[in-house]
């Protein structure tokens, strides 16, 4: 076991610290008072690379393993998790199932525009009555002659009005999750409709959409698995894995915010870092941080390693997740009523948080997915 990264890792987390700190670091409150990223930094990620990641570089792609991938989240998500997460759908979630599963055309027509940064995916899963529930969605793609015509809704989906291709789940046989199929639907199409969602606690500079699919057709070519469900799982534990690296990054942001803070705030005619419960404090934010991270790259090391990783990433993004929230609610106590005004990062970095307990699978789910694999007992039915 060697947790010293190589020189090429060191390297590539060193041009993203430096991407973060000149490209995000100064827009990230003015984007979250506007609910709106600027829409030329996509462009921006990928020609550094970041979106191509893990991608052969015959369709686009710049390379790199897993941990590589981490290494990048976690600075992306010390400046803005809104940014780590426009990563995170558009290359980890979408670009990352169609190299992976895709046909050759598909792989052709999609990968070099979303490695690039000229195009976006989205996540077309939930649905505004199935959450957690996935396999029960409803909404439906029916054959007609050599075409597929699509009905229905989905609901929080990140990229949802910036992306030109969506990953939809549909059912296309019976009840159940053995009856949804997965297709990439251009955005263009007509039916296809998004609506931005505005007023969320956190991650306000994404984009993240309603969509309604009204007789989308698409062709027979769209398909990318019949076995949809399957698919979808498998993208989000590699989902997972890219969360907790978010979160880390968040927690590491809030930590390091507040050690200097805490170093510059005087009370009672001293540093508040000299009082043994501000360093209290500090401590518990440090070990969440530095063991979330120790998570995280395990399941980077069972990927690259070519080993199952679903639990372990589970495992991951609850304690990864958890611990980000409170990280940064710890780093609202040491600033004090200071870190109750957007002024500061600090704020920010909960609110951005709290929803990663939330998506990709809720904490409980990822307990009910680790007791699954500890007893071999399915919670779920």
């Amino acid at each position: 076991m060697d947790l010293r990264i190589s020189d090429e890792h060191r390297q590539l987390r060193e041009l993203a610290r430096r991407f973060t700190d000149e490209r995000i670091v100064p827009h990230a409150t003015r984007w979250d008072r506007d609910e709106a990223i600027d829409r030329d930094l996509v462009p921006a990620l990928g020609e550094v690379g970041f979106l191509g990641l893990g991608i052969d570089e015959e369709y686009g792609g710049s390379g790199g393993d897993n941990l590589a991938y981490c290494l990048v989240l976690e600075e992306i998500a010390r400046g803005d998790s809104a940014v780590r997460g426009i990563i995170s759908v558009s290359l980890g979630l979408i670009a990352k199932t169609i190299f992976k599963h895709g046909t050759e055309e598909q792989k052709r027509r999609w990968l070099p525009g979303l490695t690039a940064g000229t195009q976006v995916g989205c996540f077309a899963l939930t649905e505004p009555g199935t959450g957690s529930d996935a396999g029960s969605l409803v909404t439906k793609a029916v054959r007609d002659g050599d075409d597929w015509v699509i009905n229905g809704r989905k609901v929080f989906i990140t990229n949802g009005t910036w992306a030109d291709v969506a990953l939809v789940f549909a059912r296309t046989g019976g009840p159940g999750p053995r009856g949804i199929s997965a297709f990439l639907v251009p955005t263009g199409t007509a039916g296809f409709e998004a609506n931005e969602i505005h007023g969320k606690l956190g991650m306000r500079g994404q984009a993240t959409a309603e969509i309604t699919l009204e007789n989308v057709r698409v062709p027979d070519d769209a398909v990318i698995s019949h076995e949809g469900f399957k698919l979808a799982m498998a993208a989000l534990d590699r989902g997972r894995m890219s969360v907790a690296a978010g979160c880390v990054g968040a927690a590491r942001g809030a930590l390091e915010a507040s050690l200097k803070y805490a170093k510059e705030r005087e009370q009672f005619g001293k540093p508040i870092a000299g009082f043994q419960l501000v360093q209290e404090l500090l401590a518990d934010m440090a070990v969440d941080t530095d063991a979330a991270r120790l998570l995280t790259w395990r399941v980077a090391d069972l990927a690259d390693r070519g080993e199952p990783f679903g639990t372990e990433a589970s495992m991951a993004k609850l304690y990864a997740s958890e611990a980000a929230v409170r990280v940064a609610n710890n780093a609202i106590q040491v600033f004090g009523g200071y870190g109750y005004i957007d002024e500061y990062p600090v704020g920010k970095y909960l609110r951005d948080a709290r929803v990663t307990t939330l998506y990709e699978g809720t904490s409980q789910i990822q307990k009910l997915l680790i007791g699954r694999a500890l007893t071999g007992i399915n919670a779920f039915v």
